[in-house]
């Protein structure tokens, strides 16, 4: 006898983790590669000239830190990846809320501290909307197979 919680969930989890996985693999590649050519098209190239550095070290120092997130993105990308073939109701309903509290953590920090940062300022509220719509899709996914096991 199979137990509820062991048997093959909704193909949304896989679903939510593929888009994830695609999103994190992308940003942390081009985090990687083309970093400045992103931070131009982002904030600006007035800002992104800002966030390069003023002395060689320094611009040594913030490549080297962003390749370094780049890389712990594409990492994050294919955990995601393989998590997404996880089976297991509990598991994935477990790692559903820790992704909504890693999110929310997220948008936070946004809003008590990255606000704060002149440069940045005028940036956070889309990243904030984007925090808040990647959570959505996790909240969902727990309604939905909330739902699913109840009904």
């Amino acid at each position: 006898m199979v137990s509820p919680s062991s048997s093959p969930s909704s193909s949304g989890f896989f679903a939510i983790c593929l888009l994830h996985s695609v999103v994190a693999v992308t940003c942390g590649g081009l985090m990687m590669f083309f970093l400045n050519e992103i931070a131009v098209f982002s904030h600006g190239s007035e800002t992104a000239r800002k966030l390069q550095g003023s002395t060689p070290h320094d611009q040594l120092l913030i490549q080297t830190s962003d390749s370094f997130a780049g890389l712990l993105l594409m990492a994050i990308g294919f955990l995601l990846f393989m998590v997404s073939f996880v089976k297991d109701r509990d598991f994935q309903a477990f790692f559903a809320k820790g992704c909504v509290l890693l999110h929310a953590s997220m948008a936070l920090w946004r809003v008590y501290f990255e606000r704060r940062v002149d440069d940045l300022a005028r940036d956070w509220p889309r990243q904030l909307v984007g925090d808040i719509m990647l959570s959505l899709s996790w909240v969902l996914f727990l309604i939905y197979s909330w739902r699913e096991k109840y009904d």
